[in-house]
């Protein structure tokens, strides 16, 4: 699709109004403005209109409206990307869809394990959802009170407890999506089996709104597990922390959801900067843990077996402290020194944020490595690497040194994040674990993703997509 830089022709709009219906856009500067800048604030752009269907009925007109005068779409949920994948341009030409109307739940099904729901449902709503039926819906954000089943879906979201049940492509059964050209892809069956030719629907996960507009889903649900047992422990390195993950998935099997590693520069910012947070270790040490297990056995026999594994951790020195939650208020303490990790660091000025993953055994090497790393390219800059353990995944972010404003540190932003994304390339990991591409890493994907993989990206792109209306500028140059 062309650049046009003219501002749409305000009869276009007017045929789009009428084609929304009432109250099915904002038009006003103050009420556009939410939608045209990032969670960040680091992109910026402009829409003449922001479009808020009520139906998949009107979002399937509206896309054929869009198609038939080239008109291009920005697809929005909660508006809670890193990347600026939901944000419009500046050049004014692309309209940007809310799906917020679109939030009725189907069904809960709690013994077929499915719920069904519209794409702008918020994802903390589906939770309560399922927990009323005794199921789990396990998809677990810092932003879960805002993001949207279609947003997450759209971005392949990830979370605390992909170690246990996998990233939100492991959560959809079926999908109904919106295509460039008005047609309505209908694929929620919700089964668990279904091998009838290409799994479409998989190319909409994680496309973040490139191939097409996800207006609902079906999700799989979960067991709730009988009893939940949270600790944070104290680590020497993450080596130890690797070799207790090691050890607690001999003792629980599949029943660790979370383990989550922090430094101490993590958590010292919390303490900072988060009020009514407290360290619960004595000491100071190098590295932290939150661990959780989901158990299906009683809560005293559950505590008893992770306190005795824990126990033996100790003695081998893979842990040198511990604390474990007794009940929901300390849980949810343990929970907010990882959760305000990201609060904390914007408190505490300017940083440098990337979100990788390598294969889990070779990470204390790559943490080793990256230290040295990026202490070259910044001195004084304080590593802040923390994240997912157990799945290998890591935001591996810089924070400006004390009584510094960062000017430098964001000055050497582009040389920094080419020097980290090279030396994750060299390990064989990804440059964007969960995060996504947007409009931010457009450059990074063209550098680092294999040519086959990218042509190959290009092609479905193109078949899908031949008038390059959908999300341009995300994703794929």
């Amino acid at each position: 699709m062309s650049e046009i830089s003219d501002p749409l022709p305000p009869s276009w709009l007017e045929e789009l109004k009428a084609l929304l219906g009432p109250g099915g856009h904002l038009e006003s500067d103050a009420d556009r403005a939410p939608f045209e800048t990032d969670f960040r604030a680091l992109h910026h752009g402009h829409t003449p209109l922001v479009a808020l269907p009520d139906s998949t009925a009107r979002v399937a007109e509206f896309v054929r409206w869009c198609a038939a005068h080239r008109v291009a779409i920005v697809p929005q949920g909660g508006n809670t990307s890193y990347c600026g994948g939901a944000t419009p341009r500046a050049n004014g030409r692309e309209i940007v869809l809310s799906l917020r109307r679109l939030d009725r739940i189907h069904s809960v099904d709690p013994d077929g394990d499915a719920l069904t729901a519209d794409a702008g449902c918020v994802l903390a709503r589906l939770q309560e959802a399922a927990a009323a039926t005794g199921r789990l819906l396990p998809m677990s954000l810092g932003s879960e009170g805002s993001c949207t089943l279609g947003g997450i879906i759209s971005t392949n979201a990830g979370g605390t407890a992909v170690l246990r049940y996998g990233m939100m492509r492991s959560l959809v059964l079926g999908l109904e999506v919106v295509l460039p050209d008005g047609r309505v892809l209908d694929q929620l069956t919700g089964l668990a089996k279904d091998n009838t030719g290409y799994d479409v629907k998989q190319l909409f996960i994680g496309a973040e709104g490139t191939l097409g507009i996800v207006t609902a889903a079906c999700i799989r649900l979960h067991p709730q597990p009988a009893s939940t047992v949270t600790a944070f422990a104290a680590v020497p390195t993450p080596a130890a922390a690797i070799a207790l993950l090691a050890r607690l998935r001999r003792a629980a099997g599949n029943a660790v959801s979370t383990f989550e590693l922090l430094p101490r520069v993590a958590l010292e910012l919390v303490l900072r900067h988060i009020p009514g947070t407290r360290d619960p270790c004595g000491g100071t040490h190098p590295w932290y843990l939150l661990i959780e297990l989901g158990l299906n056995e009683p809560a005293p026999e559950a505590a008893l077996r992770f306190e005795s594994t824990l126990a033996a951790a100790l003695e081998a020195g893979e842990i040198t402290d511990v604390a474990i939650a007794t009940s929901g208020a300390q849980r949810e303490a343990l929970w907010r020194l990882r959760e305000e990790i990201p609060l904390a660091q914007r408190r505490e000025g300017a940083g440098l944020k990337h979100d990788v993953a390598v294969a889990v055994q070779r990470l204390p090497e790559f943490i080793s490595e990256g230290s040295a790393l990026v202490a070259g390219l910044a001195p004084g800059a304080r590593l802040v690497a923390y994240g997912h353990l157990g799945d290998g995944s890591l935001h591996f972010n810089l924070t400006a040194a004390e009584n510094d404003d960062g000017a430098s540190l964001l000055a050497a932003g582009d040389e920094i994040r080419h020097a980290v994304h090279d030396l994750v390339a060299r390990y064989r990991g990804s440059i964007s674990a969960e995060h996504g591409i947007g409009q931010l890493k457009v450059a990074e994907l063209e550098r680092y993703e294999d040519p086959v993989a990218l042509a190959l990206m290009r092609d479905i792109k193109r078949v899908i997509d031949p008038l390059g209306i959908m999300n341009p500028g995300k994703v794929l140059a």
